[in-house]
């Protein structure tokens, strides 16, 4: 499989957004589209829907080729900086909102700027954009450590986590969340965690690790995946279930997955026998969509799909993003 295959993978529409942006009206939005997951949305919702709607990208966009690629797909990409408000006030008007900018990774060494992304951006863009709709992409982190026999965390859960990064998504959904109770702003805090491409994520880490022969770290026992595809699709069907005061919605896959298991798997794949290191913690950060499942249905690609196509990627050198996801990490540091 090639780069581009794989992006038109990952920007498939299914029959389930097809059919969820037919009923709502207006042109799209996204915000902070220029990370590993905007670009494929952007262009899963262009795929999806008519010529006539129109599909705008915001980011900085410090990569013109990004830019191009955007546009080349029938997507506007706008360029912006969203900390600027006077910039963000310019923006054109959109009834649908995909709000993705957030920072995790540096927050250790720098969690001022976490802070300002996390939780003052969103006051600017929540009050240029209450007359929208707005997904909010949020994280499982901002629940408590849970231990994979409760199932992963559900929405209700109280929201006290380790580490300074996670109490920033909750500065970033406790704003938007004020504002859909005082502006009526329509609102769905998405809560994903981990969605993964062949180039990077929770298995794509894995597997690289098994293949090399250096060692599996299982201090954090267990995980939820999710196709990066699928995340995508959902975040488009979320658009219909806005609501205020705002709807809460887990996204990731069903399984609560072993490390170890996922590690021997890919190995089995890959022809490598797994090295592994550390002890499995009771607790990491696991959550239980089955919420999502019911109002959205199935996701479309399984993890045994997800597994052979990492394996096969690794296997023929496929491009790696070089961007580990950390997912060992259980004190909450990034």
């Amino acid at each position: 499989m090639t780069n581009n295959e794989l992006e038109e993978w990952l920007s498939r529409p299914t029959e389930s957004v097809v059919n969820s942006l037919q009923r709502i009206d207006g042109d799209i939005l996204i915000l902070g589209a220029g990370g590993k997951m905007g670009p494929t949305l952007a262009r899963m919702a262009r795929r999806a829907t008519s010529a006539d709607r129109r599909i705008m990208a915001v980011s900085r966009f410090s990569s013109t080729t990004a830019r191009k690629n955007l546009e080349q797909h029938g997507i506007d990409a706008i360029p912006c900086d969203l900390l600027n408000r006077h910039a963000v006030q310019q923006l054109p008007d959109a009834l649908n909102i995909i709000f993705m900018a957030g920072q995790k990774f540096g927050t250790t060494d720098a969690p001022e700027q976490t802070w300002m992304i996390n939780s003052v951006l969103p006051t600017v863009v929540a009050e240029r954009f209450s007359q929208s709709r707005i997904v909010v992409f949020s994280t499982g982190c901002v629940y408590p450590l849970t231990s994979a026999a409760t199932g992963g965390s559900v929405e209700t859960d109280s929201l006290t986590p380790p580490g300074e990064y996670a109490y920033s998504c909750i500065a970033r959904e406790r704003v938007f969340s004020h504002y859909s109770r005082t502006a009526g702003t329509p609102i769905l805090l998405f809560r994903l965690n981990y969605a993964i491409d062949l180039r990077y994520g929770v298995l794509h880490d894995i597997a690289q690790k098994v293949w090399r022969g250096q060692p599996v770290d299982v201090s954090a026992g267990h995980v939820n995946v999710i196709w990066q595809g699928d995340a995508n699709a959902r975040a488009l069907q979320c658009l219909e279930l806005t609501s205020s005061p705002p709807a809460t919605l887990n996204v990731t896959g069903r399984e609560c997955i072993s490390v170890r298991w996922l590690a021997e798997r890919l190995g089995n794949l890959l022809g490598k026998s797994p090295v592994f290191m550390g002890s499995s913690t009771a607790c990491t950060w696991l959550s239980n969509a089955s919420k999502s499942f019911e109002l959205l249905g199935d996701v479309s690609v399984s993890l045994d799909a997800m597994l052979e196509a990492t394996a096969a990627w690794i296997q023929s050198s496929g491009v790696s993003l070089g961007k580990p996801t950390h997912f060992e990490a259980t004190n909450g540091k990034f």
